[in-house]
């Protein structure tokens, strides 16, 4: 029996910090560094170490993360186990995984905020699941509809499949829409936080919402479970002045990197199948499911990341990428393969013709030609190599060179040393050259961690992936908050401002990360710590900003301020620059154009209203800004006009 034990009551470990240790965690990694497991199906098993058994009953689920013992019961997830195994309370199991993963946690008392936040999530989530029924309705039955519903018929599409994947429809004419969010009881504060909607004047509710989606078509995005989280909602009338596809913004609920198109159906097939297939966009996978290949997944409008990668390697260790087969279809899979091959997945490509994607090869040749292209999936290098020989990049030694050069960069990428050499043995029957010499290189490449090959760049040079860009302003912000307590403590206090300049300014979510794990000022060590868990683009940008050489400002609150309002003028007068070119544009209604000059006069009265607080100096240090009145000025009242 093991002994109680005594946890705190009062302290806690913020939601946010345990889910990112448990999604940096896989718990067969974890176990097997504790037991000798062994495969079983799409599971793992051993004799289970919370009580004597001479057979296995001990199983762990990659797909679930969690493990469970059949003889005496015991179960649960990665924490469970260390807390079981090490006899430990919950929040040191956290810290000692936290730890393994290079994760910093910032521990704290439960709040009425935190109470907040916990109810706030609940109602985003109710929020894009009562849309995504309303829409659906919408699509279906309204007659404004009906061009939508004619876009989906000539991509193939009927009825059955729009209520499978719960397609709808928003409206031209969003007010319909803001009359349904109120009558539900959803507020204008949760249409922003969700992302369906933004505000037409930062900082200021009264001036009121816009809805984010126009006459599109919108595809639910789930999460891992099935719970709806975002919109992905495609044109269906040509518009310059918009994407195709306008995806949700990143919120409470909805992380991009972190989440994979159709996972949430796809999970099952992908054990069946023993491979993910991996697509580039929504279309491509609803096409495959609909034609019964439903292991099919995609990104969603952003690059391949770690995590994306760690996500797929709890149902399988085989991935198929059917990309497209033009040179940007290339680089892309070379980059999904980087992060799958540091993952220890395998990775085959699927060689599409030329100017074919998913959905229109399986419209024009059927499932059957598409399941023999899968079939002749070829194993990466194999593929990567007869495309470059195929189009004679490989006809000098020059060519060679270089081409060698990009594979040593993508095998010391691969995190399973004995597939490792399985690859280097094709790569060197390809390019005719020395194993030796390729494994030689590889040694040399991995002693280099940073040094990671650009497939875009000219020449045959490892390069390092570019800085995170930061305009700035947000530069000067991260540098404050980094650096000084009462600035970073000032800056958490306006996060909603600077969410809202993220439609403005480059680098904002670099500066939320910061906020938001809150790193000690007073200690190098956390900082530096803190900033070596950041993606390696991050991490240049902080490195590369003069400001970092400076002593941190002496009054860090007014330097925040002083900061913030430098923010809020350069926000204001994009803002401006965009109303005047849209005011430019041919053909705008008078309607429009009225709403746009009351727009631009007022953004003219809040730039006077900061002129009146603050004189600013771009040509100054981030420690000698400092505002001209700072015991009367505020933040929060950049984006209101003056008085009268």
């Amino acid at each position: 029996m093991l002994r109680p034990r005594q946890t705190a009551n009062r302290v806690q470990i913020p939601r946010e910090s345990v889910e990112k240790v448990l999604e940096a965690t896989d718990i067969v990694d974890l176990i097997g560094g504790y037991m000798q497991l062994q495969r079983a199906g799409s599971q793992f098993r051993c004799n289970c170490p919370f009580h004597n058994e001479k057979t296995p009953s001990f199983y762990v689920t990659p797909s679930m993360q969690r493990y469970h013992c059949f003889g005496c019961g015991a179960g649960g997830d990665a924490i469970s186990f260390v807390r079981e195994y090490e006899n430990l309370p919950f929040t040191d199991a956290v810290r000692r995984l936290a730890s393994r993963a290079n994760i910093p946690i910032i521990e704290q008392e439960e709040t009425a905020g935190d109470r907040a936040r916990r109810k706030s999530r609940g109602r985003l989530l109710d929020l894009h699941r009562e849309a995504a029924e309303m829409m659906h309705d919408l699509l279906l039955n309204d007659a404004a509809a009906a061009h939508a519903r004619d876009y989906l018929r000539e991509r193939g599409f009927g009825k059955a499949m729009a209520a499978r994947w719960w397609i709808g429809w928003m409206p031209e004419n969003t007010r319909a829409f803001l009359d349904w969010a109120k009558s539900r009881g959803f507020t204008g504060r949760e249409l922003v936080d969700g992302g369906i909607a933004y505000q037409i004047e930062e900082n200021n509710p009264r001036a009121g919402l816009r809805v984010r989606f126009r006459d599109r078509l919108m595809f639910p995005i789930r999460n891992e479970i099935g719970d709806v989280i975002a919109f992905s909602g495609r044109q269906l009338r040509e518009d310059p002045r918009s994407g195709k596809y306008i995806n949700s913004p990143e919120t409470a609920v909805f992380r991009k990197s972190s989440v994979l198109f159709a996972l949430d159906r796809a999970k099952k097939p992908i054990l069946h199948e023993k491979a993910a297939l991996l697509c580039e966009g929504q279309i491509d996978v609803i096409a495959c499911h609909e034609r019964g290949i439903e292991h099919a997944i995609a990104p969603l409008g952003t690059a391949f990341t770690p995590q994306h990668a760690r996500l797929i390697k709890r149902y399988t260790n085989q991935v198929l990428i059917c990309y497209d087969a033009d040179s940007a279809g290339l680089k892309a899979a070379e980059r999904s393969y980087r992060e799958l091959a540091a993952a220890g997945v395998a990775v085959r490509v699927v060689r599409m013709p030329d100017g074919d994607d998913p959905d229109t090869f399986l419209k024009t040749h059927g499932d059957a030609a598409f399941r023999n292209l899968l079939a002749e999936a070829r194993e990466f290098f194999d593929f990567k190599l007869e495309a470059a020989r195929s189009e004679n990049l490989l006809a000098s030694a020059a060519d060679r060179a270089r081409v060698t050069g990009e594979c040593v960069s993508l095998l010391a990428a691969m995190g399973d040393p004995v597939a490792r050499d399985q690859q280097i043995n094709i790569v060197a029957n390809h390019l005719q050259s020395s194993a030796a010499a390729i494994r030689q290189a590889i040694a040399r490449e991995i002693k280099r961690p940073k040094r990671r090959f650009d497939p875009d760049a000219a020449d045959d040079k490892p390069e390092q992936l570019p800085p995170t860009p930061l305009d700035h302003q947000i530069a000067v912000l991260c540098q404050l908050a980094l650096r000084s307590a009462p600035a970073q403590h000032a800056l958490a206090e306006q996060f909603e401002t600077i969410h809202e300049a993220r439609r403005w300014l480059a680098g904002v979510p670099l500066l939320e990360t910061i906020l938001d794990a809150a790193p000690d000022p007073a200690s190098p060590a956390a900082v530096n710590a803190f900033i070596n868990t950041l993606p390696e683009p991050d991490q240049r940008a902080l490195a590369a900003d003069p400001i970092a050489a400076n002593e941190p400002p002496a009054d860090g609150r007014a330097a925040a301020e002083h900061a913030l309002a430098m923010l809020s003028s350069t926000v204001l007068q994009r803002r401006d620059a965009a109303i005047k070119a849209e005011l430019k544009q041919p053909g705008i209604a008078a309607e429009r154009m009225l709403e746009l000059l009351q727009e631009a006069k007022e953004i003219s009265a809040l730039l006077r209203g900061i002129g009146q607080r603050h004189e600013f100096d771009d040509d100054l240090p981030a420690s000698t800004w400092k505002p001209k009145t700072p015991e009367k000025f505020r933040p929060r009242n950049l984006f209101r006009a003056p008085p009268p």
